[in-house]
């Protein structure tokens, strides 16, 4: 079974292994969608030639369709592009409330596509360097090219992205056909790293919200009583102080800091490291009065207006929130909001 976590990055990296041990394979991949669909565009599977699949394209409506097309391919023959609509009344067993429309792209891949290879490599590497990227494929051609956010272009026909309007895009998507062409960006951006501080009831309860997101999760406390397996199971706990721990994951900018301990020695030092670092979201537990009172505190070290106004605080979004599960649904759809509106693109 693959880890709950990364199983994008599994994917791709059980796709090199397969080409570079000599085995061929065929990629499948959501290129387009309407309606209601399970899994988003750029979701992708793999399928071998004995059959066996690897990744997820939809709730199991499109599977088996998907693997007797990727057989066929085996034999030989160019890309192919699918089209799947799922009825309303097949949509419910599948987990969607109405039906919807799927594209997926087909293609057979072996050992002796090394520029393929050479691309899978890169994107590999970069995301685990944890940076966002966009792979430009023409599906019907061999032309590929990746575009990482550090401005650097592997693959052939790297002259030819300027006639991609790439700027202010962050989501693959389907370009309209042109010039016979059927280009597809498709947008690899890192997990969010939710840090949580404090290992709290609340936390407990953003723990598994958070990871049903598929978020990465990590739990910090210096209190060995409260941050341990039996409350939080195999999710991420890390026993010292924030600020410490803090520094030795290292913060990006696809980074959220929750602090949730309600106790200024545990939460201030940590969030006095999220202030320093380029979390897009910080967020701290309390009420108004005590949100006023940390802030003064923070003004002792310096800190100006604007970088105080990072802090959300209270945390949360303003639904209501009263128990511990209202309170984590509420500070889980701030994170999201704040993602979606400081999102950045390669």
């Amino acid at each position: 079974m693959l880890p709950k976590l990364d199983i994008e990055l599994n994917v791709l990296s059980q796709v090199l292994d397969c080409l570079q041990n000599g085995q061929s394979l065929v990629l499948a991949t959501v290129i387009d969608t309407w309606g209601s669909s399970p899994r988003p565009v750029g979701s992708e599977m793999f399928i071998t030639q004995n059959g066996e699949i690897q990744g997820s394209l939809s709730g199991g409506c499109i599977e088996a369709s998907v693997v007797g097309e990727a057989m066929a391919l085996f034999g030989g023959g160019d890309p192919i592009i699918l089209e799947f609509g799922v009825s309303n009344e097949r949509a419910w067993e599948v987990g969607l409330s109405c039906g919807g429309m799927i594209k997926v792209h087909l293609e057979h891949l072996t050992s002796q596509d090394k520029d393929f290879i050479t691309q899978l490599q890169k994107i590999i590497r970069l995301r685990r360097q944890r940076m966002s990227m966009m792979w430009v494929r023409d599906l019907l051609s061999s032309f590929r090219v990746v575009l990482s956010e550090t401005g650097e272009t592997f693959g052939s026909g790297a002259v030819e992205t300027e006639h991609f309007a790439l700027s202010g895009i962050a989501e693959s998507r389907l370009l309209a056909p042109k010039d016979g062409r059927h280009i597809f960006l498709h947008h690899f951006e890192p997990k969010v790293h939710l840090i949580i501080i404090g290992a709290v009831h609340v936390a407990q309860c953003l723990v598994k919200l958070a990871e049903a997101l598929d978020f990465k999760v990590t739990v910090i406390d210096p209190r060995r009583a409260w941050a341990h397996e039996a409350r939080f199971g195999d999710t991420d706990c890390l026993i010292g102080w924030p600020d410490a721990a803090m520094a030795e994951i290292g913060l990006d900018r696809w980074t959220a800091i929750a602090a949730l301990s309600h106790d200024p020695k545990i939460d201030d030092p940590g969030l006095l490291t999220a202030l320093a670092s380029e979390a897009f979201y910080i967020g701290a537990l309390g009420s108004n009065r005590t949100h006023t009172q940390r802030l003064e505190r923070l003004r002792e070290s310096e800190l100006d207006a604007a970088e105080l106004q990072r802090i959300h605080g209270p945390i949360g979004l303003k639904i209501g929130a009263k128990t511990p599960n209202e309170i984590a649904l509420a500070i889980l759809a701030q994170v999201v909001a704040q993602k979606s509106e400081s999102r950045l693109i390669p």
